[in-house]
């Protein structure tokens, strides 16, 4: 098997290669299986929507998933028809490890949180070669023990981990490597290798799983079945299952054909071949009186394994299938297992294991050379692995996310439709959205559906490697089939109506620049088109969000949990209306990236002349509204204490601010933009239409349109924010009592460790870690930690502050020292302590893993990374889910450009 030789790498080839039938090739198949279906909106026909109870860890395995499978290490066809996935037992478990485990709500100390340790290594864009690494004690698995410490804990304190249970002391665990590699779109070569780390020998029982998604039992009747079944063994007495859906087109309303046909399994000798249905034991799920549809079940290689039952389809048939390997490890030894997993289109020799390991090699070396072209030039070994590490996460995040909200609201079978009070729980409204699609979750364990915001920041960092996929992912949520016909974005699943910020805008404008930049120029179409539908949401938030038609908006909890002293998406007592520092900031930045794109296209199109005028007037009236409040009595903007706040509004003309020194106050410092004369000499009217704004309507433009001339030309610097409150703002952002921490932005202000604020009842006070108050959901922290979302748009806004106000603007360095930072300076600065959370200190340990030694200190742990949710605001330690590569990614883009 030779590789080929060519001036771009083959990744990329592989990349750019047409579609066929509607789908890349080499994107058919990939890691595209959710790492936890349980507990999930979509999963749950309960009369309550209570989604954890409905379908908890300890039913997965038995209960037939409707919209979505889950497995270790998963892979599966684009619209997940046939499921690949590792499962693993070491003779002591009470439960068969099909799934990773993790905590409820209910259960967690502060909310869901899964309890394994597993690391997503590398990964391409085409999936043409992945490799991830699961950590698995020897002993059993301390499900209990988790549950009842964190319960115990009740939201004080940090989490109770996995390595705080003493299962890896004495290093008695395997680590076990899985490796995927293509030998064609359709031909995927499989090594698994287990280390035995500890210093006695261990049994580590393999079980590879082949299955096929239960698509088939929801209608009455049902629909037909596709059939996995034992071939005669191969050469070398190779055990071979075959996965027939030739007959079965369960995708009935694709306008083409999809079928996966055949494929094989090619596994070696010594496995045991086990059979049954993906289908639901009824009796284990409902309770006595139900019956299965099938005397076989999903969960019978759980029961025959720890159990002993006699319970899989001796005729070695039925739509789930494992082998079943038992190895002997010695302490520091390795076994290995090697597997292909190939379509009947594909070429098989007499000897289909043969070239396994070469194939493995040969992708990896593809892998190596397609990121040695992203990594910046002269960047240490260290940033690399870094960087490559983030981006295997985002790719190892990617997720089939199959749902007809319509069918899952009015059921598949009239006859047993769900409970009628579903339709009043959430999403109701919503029938129109039916997902097909791809996405990269934000975690597929902690969080395993899209989140609109979350997506955004995903595509901004995918867009380093993967421009196409960036594009189209963006895309989808602004599709038929998912933004509202008013014009909302949906949220996330566990309710669509939820607000999260506009930044979609902003990430449009982002990967086009990005593609503009790498290859000379933009995607028009996609710019234009994505325009379009962004005009939709942008009246949706003018009509619903800004009431009173004041350009001040509202906007609810916007993503940010807890970080206000009341729920912000409930409504208030006393007919109180908050109004939004960070919702009105966020509109101003929606319309400055709405004008950005606007000017764009009208270099082509002279027509969008008009829209960006009509964004630059609209922007002008939010900052006059920000400061003016519609004439009023005040203002979101505080002049003693330098600082944007919400301010609580009652019928009667009466007010309160919240005077709360967090992100709310610093997001208005994301609506800013520079336009010099110059660039704008190609249009006709715009150049016009400002200078008559500011020249007629003084009174507004002065609140948020300020010109300069520097160098001979004329700059109109957009901003919410002028140079003072800049300053007085950056003073704070800047003081190490306040928002700066050695590793970033916190999202609020420590003063208020000594000072929190107070209202009816509750508190707002710093805490850098897991907060105490669960205002959101579960995990409610946005009282102290560092988010790497905001604190990018943080870095970028320095930029372009820089950009419009020049390098003489500057201010005193924290330390003291008498220096002064200018403001790409800042920007270069608060980078360089994010990107410091996973690197090595001088003493050799990484923030991210903060007081875990094992992790610090372990040659096999200190390289694998997680890319946390948020971190401590003092020590940088990783918290929350540990997995979130999606918007932690962007430590890849601050690599890039810092």
């Amino acid at each position: 098997m030779t590789r080929r030789q060519s001036s771009s790498s083959l990744e990329e080839e592989r990349l750019n290669a047409p579609d066929e039938g509607g789908i890349a090739p080499w994107r058919r198949w990939g890691p595209y299986v959710s790492d936890r279906s349980w507990g999930t909106v979509r999963e749950d026909y309960s009369p309550d929507g209570d989604a954890w109870n409905f379908l908890p860890h300890d039913l997965a395995r038995s209960k037939a998933y409707r919209w979505g499978e889950d497995g270790i290490a998963g892979i599966c066809d684009r619209y997940q028809l046939l499921v690949f996935a590792m499962a693993f037992w070491n003779g002591r478990d009470p439960i068969l490890k099909e799934r990773l485990f993790g905590l409820n709500p209910g259960e967690g100390n502060h909310g869901e949180d899964v309890k394994e340790y597993y690391f997503y290594l590398d990964n391409t864009p085409t999936h043409s070669y992945m490799r991830m690494l699961y950590k698995y004690p020897q002993a059993e698995f301390p499900y209990s023990k988790l549950i009842d410490e964190n319960r115990r804990r009740d939201g004080g304190g940090p989490e109770f981990e996995l390595l705080d249970t003493g299962v890896f002391d004495g290093d008695r665990y395997f680590d076990i490597f899985i490796e995927y590699a293509k030998a064609g779109p359709e031909d995927i070569c499989i090594r698994i290798e287990a280390f035995n780390r500890g210093p006695e020998e261990s049994t580590l029982h393999l079980l590879p799983h082949l299955w096929f998604r239960n698509h088939w039992a929801w209608s009455d009747p049902p629909g037909p079945e596709p059939v996995l079944r034992a071939v005669a063994p191969g050469p070398s007495g190779l055990h071979i299952i075959e996965a027939d859906s030739e007959s079965v087109n369960p995708l009935k309303n694709l306008q083409f054909d999809y079928r996966i046909g055949r494929m094989r399994l090619y596994a070696p000798p010594g496995g045991e071949l086990l059979f049954t249905g993906n289908e639901t034991n009824a009796e284990r799920v409902f309770g006595w009186g139900h019956h299965s549809r099938s005397a076989y079940v999903k969960d019978a290689f759980h029961r025959y394994l720890i159990n002993g039952e006699n319970c899989v389809d001796p005729a070695l048939s039925g739509t789930k299938a494992c082998l079943h390997y038992t190895r002997a490890i010695p302490g520091g030894g390795s076994t290995v297992l090697s597997l292909r997993l190939t379509s009947e289109h594909s070429s098989v020799d007499g000897s289909p294991l043969a070239f396994v390991d070469s194939v493995i090699r040969d992708r990896k070396a593809d892998a190596d050379e397609f990121y040695a072209a992203i990594h910046p030039p002269n960047s240490s070994a260290e940033v690399r692995m870094i960087q490559r590490q983030a981006f295997a996460g985002l790719f190892w995040n990617k997720q089939a996310y199959l749902f007809d909200v319509e069918r899952w609201l009015d059921g598949d079978n009239p006859a047993s439709p769900p409970p009628s009070s579903r339709k009043l729980l959430r999403n109701s409204h919503w029938r129109h959205l039916n997902s097909m699609r791809v996405f990269t979750m934000p975690d597929k364990w902690e969080f395993p559906w899209f989140a609109s915001w979350d997506l955004a920041f995903h595509c901004v960092s995918l867009a380093l490697v993967d421009l196409r996929y960036a594009k189209q992912s963006l895309w989808v949520l602004l599709f038929e089939q998912f933004q509202h016909v008013n014009g909302q974005i949906p949220a996330y699943e566990w309710e669509f109506s939820d607000l999260n910020p506009p930044v979609q805008a902003w990430a449009v404008w982002r990967i086009y620049l990005t593609e503009k930049r790498r290859r000379g120029a933009g995607d028009r179409e996609f710019l234009e088109k994505c325009f379009h539908k962004l005009l939709m949401n942008f009246a949706w938030w003018v009509n619903k969000v800004d009431r009173e038609g004041l350009n001040v908006f509202e906007g609810g909890f916007l993503g940010l949990d807890n970080i206000a002293v009341v729920d912000r998406s409930m409504k208030l007592p006393d007919g109180g209306v908050l109004d939004q520092s960070d919702a009105t900031g966020w509109m101003g930045f929606f319309c400055l990236h709405m004008m950005r794109i606007a000017l764009e296209l009208a270099r082509f199109n002279g027509v969008y002349e008009g829209l960006a005028t009509k964004f630059f007037q609209h922007f002008i009236g939010i900052g006059a509204a920000m400061k003016k409040m519609g004439g009023r009595e005040y203002q979101l903007w505080d002049d003693d204490d330098g600082y944007f706040y919400d301010v609580l509004r009652y019928p009667d003309g009466a007010f309160r601010k919240f005077k709360v020194r967090s992100l709310v106050g610093l997001i208005p410092m994301f609506a800013v933009e520079s336009l010099r004369e110059s660039d704008l000499k190609h249009l006709s009217h715009f150049p016009v239409d400002v200078n008559w704004f500011i020249r007629n309507r003084p009174d507004l433009v002065g609140s948020a349109c300020y010109t300069e001339t520097r160098g001979g030309e004329r700059h109109h610097i957009l901003s919410i924010v002028d140079r003072q409150q800049l300053s007085r703002i950056l003073r704070r952002l800047l003081d190490p009592d306040e928002f700066l921490s050695p590793y970033g932005v916190r999202s609020l202000s420590k003063f208020h460790d000594e000072h929190p604020f107070r209202f009816a009842g509750s508190q707002v006070r710093y805490s850098p870690a897991e907060a105490g108050e669960k205002i959101k959901g579960g995990n409610s922290n946005w009282r102290g930690p560092l988010w790497f979302p905001t604190s990018y748009l943080i870095i970028e806004s320095l930029v372009k502050f820089s950009d419009a106000f020049g390098p003489e603007f500057a201010l005193p360095a924290p330390g003291g020292d008498g220096s002064t930072l200018t403001l790409r300076d800042m920007a270069a600065e608060i980078a360089r302590r994010m990107i410091s959370i996973f690197r090595n200190d001088s003493g050799g340990r990484r923030p991210i893993f903060g007081s875990a030694e094992k992790f610090q200190k372990d040659p096999h742990w200190h390289d694998h990374l997680f890319f946390s949710e948020y971190f401590h605001g003092d020590s940088g330690a990783g918290l929350g889910a540990s997995h979130q590569t999606g918007w932690t990614a962007l430590v890849a883009n601050l690599i890039d450009e810092w």
